[in-house]
């Protein structure tokens, strides 16, 4: 059906697959619209740029609550909250400093960013209560714009080797996939805590769970190289490592942003106006 009406499409709302072949028929097209919240590479760019194509994404929907369970996992992490719940539940609680002994506060904790787009931009107020130096790793911006938020910008190296709290807030692209392998991970201190809240296909994953294994450093991740998740993957055995399934960003008041949000630019779109609310491709 969708071949069928694509050659009358103004505007396609979702993540199919839209190479050359498929542009080439659909003469009318506008804008794609992107509701999932990362520019899928299964689209040719290039060819929507040429031909004025606007290919739209909802992230800044998913910021926010990201942000925020990110928060909640370094929390997590530092104290050790989900373990020892589990413990309790087992009858094998450990009170006052017999269960404290790994915790630590976050604040006043080194704290390093991976990627400083609309996830990592909107973590950084949430961790100023803290008081925690911050630095960010993000090549495509000009150091003064991190600056401006209060951060040190540093290179990737120096940020894995110096922070106790790292949060991998990176978008996948067509260049960076699998950036965060075992030479990187090999930099970060023993005992630091990972977070993975942007994108599986950032990092070596199997050599992430390698170092979970090890016990190198404490992990959590909201995000798998496919999802559902491998039921016998042994990342799901692994001590030192918090799994939550994809729900950092997708609650309720999320998906109803982004209908208005479509809704929104594509009334301006079919006007011949730019887009206002969704983030562009470019």
């Amino acid at each position: 059906m969708f071949e069928e009406h694509l050659g009358e499409a103004v505007a396609i709302i979702g993540q199919t697959a839209m190479p050359k072949e498929r542009l080439d028929k659909a003469p009318n097209l506008k804008v794609i619209f992107n509701v999932e919240g990362n520019f899928y590479q299964n689209i040719d760019y290039r060819e929507c740029f040429r031909r004025n194509i606007r290919v739209l994404n909802c992230g800044e929907v998913y910021a926010q609550p990201v942000a925020e369970m990110a928060l909640a996992l370094a929390i997590d992490l530092s104290r050790g909250i989900t373990w020892e719940h589990m413990r309790f539940r087992e009858g094998r609680e450990r009170y006052v400093l017999e269960g404290n002994h790994s915790s630590r506060l976050l604040s006043g904790s080194k704290v390093g960013i991976i990627g400083f787009g609309l996830l990592g931009r909107s973590l950084r107020p949430l961790l100023e209560p803290f008081n925690c130096p911050v630095e960010v790793y993000d090549p495509w911006l000009p150091e003064n714009v991190i600056r401006e938020h209060n951060c040190t910008p540093v290179g990737l190296d120096e940020l894995l080797a110096n922070n106790e709290f790292i949060f991998i807030m990176a978008g996948v692209t067509s260049e960076n996939q699998g950036f965060l392998g075992k030479r990187e991970f090999d930099l970060i201190k023993e005992g630091s805590k990972v977070l993975l809240m942007s994108r599986a296909a950032v990092v070596d994953f199997e050599e992430f769970t390698n170092q979970i294994e090890q016990g190198r450093f404490l992990a959590a991740t909201d995000v798998f190289p496919s999802e559902p998740f491998d039921k016998d993957h042994r990342l799901r055995q692994a001590e030192g490592c918090i799994l939550s399934p994809h729900r950092a960003g997708g609650i309720p008041q999320a998906f109803y942003k982004i209908g208005e949000m479509v809704y929104d630019d594509f009334a301006l779109i079919i006007r011949n106006l730019s887009p206002v609310r969704m983030q562009a491709a470019q």
